[in-house]
Formats: structure tokens, sequence, C-alpha cells
């Protein structure tokens, strides 16, 4: 046992990469992976700032899902790469909390932007005639400002708590960042009360809101089927069937992570799922918004036509 005062100087992360020549594949794959999401994420936003035909509610909520992939995966891929190429795993104590801290901020803000997005579909095909009033500018904001609001106060809440909670154990944490139930399994007291808030927790910003897409997309689907016209039929289903992959991955990892009890949980396991929710989704997200989507592909010609003629 190690006394409780020496957890102040921080934790050590024992990482995703395995000591061999199959570690070294896999880092080497997850800063492609990195370098891939910075540069879609960041491409995604610019182009929607700068192509006016893009400034709709849905390219609005897309950008601040770029902005939110762009820091998530900012937040995770560094710290681990360099304590993987420099061989030290130690993470001080303020860096592990401010670590949490932004993690759990951006993925409960993910989580309910993804739900603001079905949402804006929803109305968009199932009452065209009220979306301009139903999803203004105005709204728009408010739907942003309230995902990033509702984050912040659901991390906060349980990274005070991670902090300021006995550890006299290892310090060892076995996982590839500071993810909080992972650091819980070190504390010297009971932590079910902690483990009931992070069922509740994740059952309001991410089980929840996944339920609600689920149920809006049976109703698009049905209005997709009774549109007239064909080319709005499949641009209508392309749109869909896009946000519903990039649903699937993010929502179903995570739930399947954080609503198990710890008695049926593996770290193993768990970095395994995590590495979807964390690294695999920000780099797919801008890819698969934009090879699917006509009107991006149509906007980045327009941004590289005026830059090479500048």
């Amino acid at each position: 046992m190690e006394n409780n005062n020496q957890t102040l100087t921080g934790f050590l992360l024992l990482g995703l990469f395995p000591p061999s020549r199959i570690g070294l594949f896999i880092f080497i794959l997850i800063v492609i992976i990195f370098l891939m999401a910075l540069f879609g994420n960041l491409s995604m936003f610019l182009l929607i700032l700068l192509d006016v035909h893009l400034h709709t509610p849905m390219y609005f909520l897309l950008s601040q899902l770029s902005l939110m992939d762009l820091n998530y995966i900012s937040t995770i891929v560094p710290k681990m790469a360099s304590n993987y190429l420099f061989g030290n795993k130690s993470i001080s104590f303020i860096e592990c909390g401010v670590q949490s801290f932004f993690f759990l901020t951006l993925a409960g803000a993910e989580g309910l932007l993804l739900a603001s997005m079905a949402y804006d579909r929803y109305l968009a095909i199932c009452f065209p005639l009220h979306y301009p009033i139903r999803m203004s500018k105005k709204v728009c904001v408010l739907m942003i400002t309230g995902s990033w609001i509702m984050g912040s106060i659901n991390s906060c809440a349980h990274t005070v708590y991670a902090l300021h909670i006995p550890y006299c154990r290892s310090r060892s944490i076995n996982h590839f960042f500071c993810d909080v139930p992972a650091m819980l399994t070190l504390a010297c007291m009971d932590t079910w009360v902690y483990e009931y808030t992070v069922f509740v927790s994740t059952t309001l910003l991410i089980a929840f809101p996944f339920i609600g897409i689920a149920c809006s997309y049976g109703r698009v689907l049905h209005a997709i089927c009774h549109m007239h016209s064909t080319e709005g039929r499949k641009k209508a289903y392309s749109t869909c069937s896009t946000h519903l992959t990039v649903v699937t991955f993010y929502y179903a990892p995570f739930a399947y992570t954080y609503l198990r009890p710890r008695s049926l949980r593996s770290p193993t396991e768990d970095k395994i799922l995590a590495v979807f929710y964390t690294i695999l989704t920000p780099m797919l997200n801008p890819i698969i918004y934009s090879l699917r989507n006509k009107e991006v592909m149509g906007a980045l010609r327009r941004v590289i036509q005026r830059i090479c003629s500048v």
C-alpha cells in the first residue's frame, strides 16, 4: 500500500501499446489516424466557415461537431504518443484532472450535439414547411450552447469527485488516458455512489439521446418512403444513413462501456472500446460527411478555385 500523499505527485498510464513490434505498428497507425482527424476536422470547419452555401443549420451543427472532434482527439492522443516515445508513463495529478475534465466535457457535448443533428434532419424531412421556423439560427445557437454547458457541468462534477477521493493503492491506471472509472479502481474507499452517478449521467447524455435518435429515424424513414422526388429520396436517405453510421460508432461502444457494472468490465476490453469513441470516430466523421455529401464536395471545389484564382 502506498501512502495517500504519494498519489498527489501523479499517476502512471499503462497505455495502449504493448512493448513489441505490434505495439509500434499500432502506435504508427494511431498517429496516422490522429493526423487524418486533425486535417479532416480542421478542413471541414474552415470549409463550412468560408463557403456561404453551407451557412445553414445542418452545416452549422456539423462545423461544431468538427470543432469538438478536433479538441476531443487532441485531448487524448498527444499525451499517449508522448508517453510511448519517451518511455515515460507518468502524468501529474493536475494534468490527469485537466485531461479528464476536457474528455468528459467533449464526450457529453458531442453526445447531445449528435442528437441535435438528428433532430435537425427529422424536422427537415418530416416537416419541411415548418423547418425554417423551428430550426432558426437562434435555435441552433441554443442547441450548441446547451450541449457545451451540460457537458461541462457533468464533467466538472465527475472530475471534482475524482480529484478529492483518497487514493492509496497502486498509482498505475490501466488505460491510455485518465478515465475516471479506471482511476477509481485505485481508490481506498467504496465508490458505489459514484458508480451510480456514472450510470445516471451516461443514461442522460448517451442512452436517452441514442434512443431518441433511433425513434426519430423510424419517422424519417417512413417520410422518405413517401417522397415523390427520387432525387429527394436519395439525398435524404444518404444524409440520414451517414448520420446513423456516425451515431452508431460513437454511442454504442460508449454506452456499452459505461452502463456495465464494474464487475463485468475488463481493462483490455475498455481500452479497445475507448479507441472507437476517442480516436476512430473523430477521424471518420469528416470522411463520412464529406465523401458522401455532394454539397460539401461542391463547396470544396469552389473554395479551391477561389484560392487558385487568388
